[in-house]
């Protein structure tokens, strides 16, 4: 597919989105529960980040058992993760920050990637790459919501995936931004909650948050 392409197959999943779970998941067998309940308390994605040993076979059980959730890998940091991922099972990644490196990986591999910006001439040179859908991260110490809307009106044709300082008592606040498509946040599935595998107290919480902002 073409950038362009890229572009709207990105914008396709996460405005539907609305909050994308940002998932470390430290054992492999919490992986389909997880996605499980998340599903059903209304996400209709997810990022699992690279940020365990368990997460390349995290991704392939969620990818094989809930095919209606579209699998995002998250914590990109070498060019090879973008096919490792693909591998995997996920549709498109994610990165905490971006190289010239890491951009051409994702190009080369004709795979969606929402690269990571932190300044204006970040977002300008990734824009110069053809990515229109780009993560703010960390978004909180990025100059959250007022940085956002000083992006918004001199590069008007980009849209953001605020990540980083995002929780349930900001997220309004984050998606009221005409240049963001949807936020990134932790908070959907506590690691306390995993540990116990409470799958049922993530449902409620991924209801209570979503009911918020619809």
């Amino acid at each position: 597919m073409s950038q362009e392409q890229n572009n709207l197959y990105l914008s396709s999943i996460l405005e539907k989105a609305i909050i994308l779970p940002v998932l470390v998941i430290e054992n492999r067998d919490d992986a389909v529960p997880l996605a499980e309940a998340l599903l059903e308390g209304g996400c209709t994605s997810v990022e699992v980040t690279l940020r365990s040993e368990a997460a390349l076979s995290a991704m392939e059980e969620i990818a094989k058992s809930l095919p209606e959730l579209v699998l995002g890998a998250g914590t990109l940091l070498e060019p090879e993760q973008f096919s490792q991922v693909k591998n995997a099972g996920a549709s498109y990644a994610l990165s905490p920050g971006t190289t010239r490196t890491l951009a051409q990986a994702a190009i080369d591999t004709d795979f969606a990637y929402v690269p990571a910006t932190a300044t204006p001439s970040e977002v300008l040179e990734l824009r110069e790459l053809g990515f229109k859908i780009q993560k703010l991260f960390p978004a909180g110490a990025s100059g959250g919501t007022e940085m956002l809307k000083s992006l918004g009106s001199p590069i008007a044709d980009v849209r953001f995936c605020p990540t980083g300082g995002v929780s349930v008592s900001n997220v309004n606040d984050y998606l009221k931004q005409s240049n963001v498509i949807c936020v990134g946040g932790s908070w959907l599935a506590p690691k306390d909650l995993v540990a116990e595998k409470n799958w049922s107290a993530i449902t409620k919480i991924v209801r209570e948050s979503m009911a918020a902002v619809s």
